[in-house]
């Protein structure tokens, strides 16, 4: 199932639990917005090359939209969709202000250079910086972009608009980017775990984990793991991956990761077939890279207690059933990678007060949303006697209706 059928099938379930009427449903089903624009530029060898732009402006009852901008082969309309829907709820889940949405360019960024990378950045942000703005969109790095690709956004839409700093989030420090933001999802991710075992008498200290993905999410979740003492003993990402029962030392994997650019030959761990990682034994999974990874092949041998979606939408709906059938406990991705969005939403703040914080205070307001969304969540599970994916989604959904109908979208 891909991710626009799963994610509608997630919102259409928590509307019944709801009891939402279906116009409203129906409505709040539906992006505010869809725009499509060619983007052509001159190739370093003065070539012409033409590229697909999107950008889905989901909701806005709540807020300003806010999602991210990926560069990757494969962002078709679909998916940009789901991404843009699922933004929606996770910002309501979060009980952040802000709508959701998402955007991307059809194209494989290591194919580019750097200089046509941001042709491309600039050529994209002049067809939409009329449909994107302070209080309207505010874009962010997301697969394939970072910190650069926002700033070239940002100085491409100040030619047009005057200075402005709070126009995209996950920017570089020194044009007004928030400390944090680049550990924000993997901190998130470790608050989340931490609420979760809270709730079963556990700890991380002693726990074993297994990782999948060592990205900029999965390699903070795993550092911030293991210095809270939990025992992270496998992990993986595209060159491969490597597994230790003892537990991994993540800062010397970190270090032979930025030395080589990838997982093999790391002397502190053997090495492991990838497609084993997921079903390995232990405690936690947090799957943090690519979505359906878990699915109805390989769920039946998963062998953790609990599994924190770090990814978006790595268990497809049929796996969901499984897993549940199994009794793990999913912590779903609207909740359990929401530390991003929350810090990006903490970056817009100070942008817009002019006045920056220093990284312990977004540390501790990053835990502090999490913490009391987590309470949030638990709360609908009890009232409408459901897992804590519908206790999202039913969260998320619920606070975006009361905010569409408060607004009147009858009149």
């Amino acid at each position: 199932m891909n991710a626009l059928a799963a994610t509608n099938r997630n919102f259409r379930h928590a509307a019944r639990i709801l009891g939402l009427d279906s116009k409203l449903e129906k409505s709040l089903l539906i992006p505010f917005r869809e725009i499509k624009v060619e983007c052509t530029i001159p190739k370093d060898d003065g070539t012409l090359a033409s590229y697909i732009g999107f950008r889905v402006q989901h909701d806005n009852a709540r807020g300003p939209m806010k999602g991210g901008i990926r560069y990757h082969p494969e962002v078709e309309p679909d998916e940009v969709n789901a991404l843009a829907q699922l933004m929606t709820w996770k910002t309501a889940v979060a009980d952040i202000p802000y709508g959701g949405a998402k955007g991307g360019i059809g194209c494989t960024p290591r194919d580019l250079s750097k200089s046509e990378l941001e042709r491309l950045t600039r050529v994209f942000t002049q067809k939409i910086h009329d449909l994107i703005g302070v209080s309207t969109d505010v874009p962010a790095p997301d697969m394939g972009t970072n910190a650069q690709t926002m700033a070239w956004i940002l100085d491409e839409y100040s030619k047009f608009h005057g200075h402005s700093p709070a126009i995209v989030t996950g920017k570089p420090i020194d044009l007004g980017g928030s400390l944090g933001r680049e550990a924000a999802t993997g901190r998130g991710v470790v608050f989340a775990t931490e609420a979760l075992l809270k709730e079963y008498g556990k700890s991380i200290k002693d726990l074993t984990f297994v990782v999948q993905g060592f990205g900029n999410v999965g390699s903070w979740a795993a550092r911030l793991i293991h210095e809270r003492g939990g025992k992270v003993i496998a992990v993986s990402d595209i060159t491969g991956a490597v597994k230790n029962p003892n537990g991994i030392d993540i800062p010397a994997l970190l270090m032979h990761k930025e030395e080589t650019g990838s997982l093999v030959n790391f002397t502190g761990g053997d090495v492991m077939d990838s497609d084993e990682l997921l079903v390995h034994e232990c405690d936690v999974l947090i799957p943090c890279a690519l979505g359906g990874v878990l699915n109805r092949e390989n769920a039946g041998n998963v062998r953790a207690k609990f599994i924190i979606e770090a990814a978006n939408h790595p268990t497809d709906p049929e796996a969901d059933e499984i897993l549940s059938k199994k009794g793990v406990i999913i912590l779903p991705d609207i909740y359990a990678n929401a530390g991003g969005v929350t810090v990006s939403y903490f970056e817009w703040v100070q942008n817009i007060q002019g006045f920056m914080w220093d990284e312990d205070k977004v540390n501790m307001e990053l835990k502090r949303y999490m913490t009391s969304a987590f309470s949030n969540i638990k709360n609908m599970c009890q009232t409408h006697n459901c897992n804590l994916r519908m206790g999202a989604f039913s969260l998320g959904v619920n606070r975006v209706a009361r905010a569409t109908i408060l607004r009147g979208w009858e009149a």
